[in-house]
């Protein structure tokens, strides 16, 4: 490979051979990454830095092996081939177990002298060791084997609890009659049947325009309750057996429980700080949370004059009438500016220039389905690729349900390119303006792993920075779908009229309402995160009872199970949290940036270069303090919430 050659990407298969190739990966990679070790083990190199480049080179096999198959396993239309990557994840999981828990490994590299190596190196040393320490490499052997066993078990319940909520989607049927107030473009959607009713799924372009849009009332509660039933009970019995082993594998390795485990790597570092956090949020929040709620509760009063309350089967619809009423802002209308294609058009531009990007339609890629997109990657002023993405927008059968970014390669400066896959479920038509939010978040994750891609050490390549910042990056493009004059490049009508600048002020006015009662929200999700492993309540259900009663200022909806369809329990377990803190630092992070010159070169380019780039080699603090030329603080946040 000349200097100028970037590495080839990685050559997807055909759905026709897709499980051969997912079955050929496993044995290819693993059989690597064993030889490795035990080449590693027969004649460790004298020299320090070829150890540790040895020990990286078999965290290369094994990611080549974990990355495809946790993609293909959430996206792929063909069960039996989703099945087929749960059982490469599972081989794959199976292998890092034991190397984490092999002594002869660990004494190699605790053996390396840093003395000689550089920054980076020495962290790498230092993060290897200790990832290895948190494996229990260190505990007898009785206990080595019992941590095998639960990571093997967990192994296989996350993939289960993903697998229900994947297929567990509801649907109710209701005469065409009862859809009163919906668009007209969501109505055209969805025809009636051979026996007159139309079919709406717990999918979200189906469940978020009706609860926001629907005037009848019993149509939005019966979507409702299946929305938050979905997975239930099929989920229950695997979330008290997930909570029960990861509490018996943190005891195992010396922690009091798994959250002091989890947060002992994050930038909280402590597990008793999350809920101190999390109260402090709600406590922040609890005046103009109250507020804001009475003023939709007066508003549904206009249609239900009783009244006492208001849950999440009314919330949106009311929210939305506040808004379209008393704040000026019709969603309907909104909706009308938004068109999905020119929508993802305008991200990649808004985001090409922000970053100096450009991408390129990869013609040679192959994909899972025919609705997935793919682009190389360039800098704006390079020949070269410096990485390449899939967009996977659109929902489906057996796909994963919500909205996250997939590695499918993680880069390694000039082994392999950084490749990501941005997985949502967003309309192929209008858009609400939210999930172009989404949007514009989700795809921040997807450039962060491309510009953190170019790193020597895999630990550190893409979006490898502590749990409780990697949302901040994201959070804080959500700006950039704020914007009015932003937005007028790309959200134009069918008579190509830009949308109005007066309407985007009055969209920002209205999505500031509510922000309270959202955060207290999200403390209850997050309080859900930390007790349930905490206490590993004998009743999931009547504890989700009490957390929502203390934290959210909506009620409980009776014969509901939401915990079960509630994603983050397994992925972030009880570092739900990690969103606010996250959400603390973006806007901080967006102080340095000029409201009147969003691309503003040089701010961007910093941020780019000193936060983003630079993936896990520095710690999240340390990214935000170069680029802020400070530490980070709450005040920025505590300002956004009071205004």
């Amino acid at each position: 490979m000349t200097a100028r050659q970037a590495p080839a990407p990685l050559a997807l298969p055909t759905a026709d051979v897709a499980q051969e190739w997912l079955a050929a990966r496993a044995t290819t990679g693993l059989d690597e990454a064993r030889r490795l070790v035990d080449a590693l083990k027969a004649a460790p190199p004298s020299d320090a830095l070829a150890t540790l480049q040895a020990w990286n080179d078999v965290e290369i096999a094994l990611g080549s092996v974990s990355s495809p198959a946790s993609l293909l396993a959430e996206v792929h239309p063909d069960e039996a081939v989703r099945e087929r990557a749960d059982l490469a994840g599972q081989e794959v999981q199976k292998l890092s177990t034991e190397l984490g828990l092999d002594r002869e490994l660990y004494e190699i590299l605790a053996a390396v002298d840093p003395a000689g190596l550089d920054e980076l190196a020495t962290r790498f040393l230092e993060r290897s060791l200790l990832s290895f320490r948190r494996s229990g490499v260190d505990k007898v052997e009785a206990t080595r084997e019992r941590i095998r066993a639960i990571n093997e078990r967990l192994t296989v319940l996350s993939q289960e609890h993903s697998k229900n909520i994947r297929n567990g989607v509801r649907s109710i049927r209701v005469a065409p009659d009862r859809l009163a107030g919906m668009p007209q473009d969501w109505l055209d959607a969805h025809p009636a049947d051979a026996e007159g009713l139309v079919t709406v799924t717990t999918d979200y372009p189906d469940s978020v325009p009706l609860r926001t849009f629907c005037a009848d009332a019993q149509v939005r509660r019966e979507l409702a309750m299946a929305f938050l039933t979905v997975a239930w009970p099929a989920n229950d019995p695997l979330l008290h057996e997930m909570f029960d082993l990861r509490h018996e594998l943190a005891q195992l390795l010396g922690y009091q429980t798994w959250a002091d485990y989890d947060a002992e790597v994050k930038m909280i570092k402590q597990g008793a700080a999350i809920p101190a956090f999390i109260d402090k949020i709600a406590d922040a929040a609890l005046e103009s949370g109250q507020r804001d709620r009475e003023v939709v509760l007066a508003r549904m009063r206009v249609d239900v004059p009783d009244a006492q309350t208001i849950d999440v089967a009314d919330l949106a619809y009311y929210s939305n009438l506040v808004s379209k009423e008393q704040l000026e802002v019709d969603a309907q209308l909104v909706r009308t500016y938004l068109d999905f294609t020119k929508v993802r058009a305008g991200l990649m531009a808004v985001t090409g220039r922000l970053f100096g990007l450009r991408y390129e339609t990869a013609a040679d890629a192959v994909v899972w389905d025919e609705a997935v997109t793919a682009y190389d990657v360039f800098r704006a002023d390079g020949d070269e690729p410096i990485g390449r993405i899939y967009l996977d927008l659109h929902p489906r059968e057996g796909k994963y349900k919500h909205a996250a970014q997939f590695d499918l390669v993680t880069g390694v400066t000039g082994r392999q390119l950084p490749e990501g896959v941005l997985v949502c479920n967003f309309s192929r038509g209008l858009m609400e303006h939210d999930h172009v939010v989404t949007l514009f978040h989700e795809f921040g994750h997807l450039v962060h792993h491309v510009l953190a891609g170019n790193q020597q050490w895999l630990r550190f390549s893409g979006v490898a920075t502590e749990w409780d910042f990697v949302e901040a990056p994201s959070q804080m493009l959500e700006e950039w779908a704020w914007d009015a004059e932003i937005l007028q490049t790309f959200a134009t009508n069918e008579a190509g009229e830009p949308i109005p600048a007066d309407l985007v002020a009055r969209m920002r006015r209205a999505d500031d309402f509510g922000k309270g009662y959202i955060a207290r929200t999200q403390m209850f999700y997050a309080a859900m995160s930390y007790w349930f492993h905490t206490e590993r309540p004998a009743d999931i259900t009547e504890r989700t009872r009490e957390l929502q009663t203390r934290y959210s200022l909506f009620p409980y909806v009776e014969g509901t199970h939401m915990a079960c369809a509630f994603g983050h329990l397994e992925g972030y377990s009880s570092g739900y949290y990690t969103y606010m803190w996250s959400l603390v630092i973006a806007k901080d992070l967006f102080s340095a940036f000029d409201r009147d010159n969003m691309f503003d070169a040089e701010v961007a380019g910093r941020y780019r270069d000193l936060v983003l780039a630079p993936g896990g080699s520095k710690d999240a603090a340390d990214l935000v303090a170069d680029f802020l030329g400070r530490p980070y603080t709450f005040d920025a946040y505590a300002a956004w919430l009071a205004e």
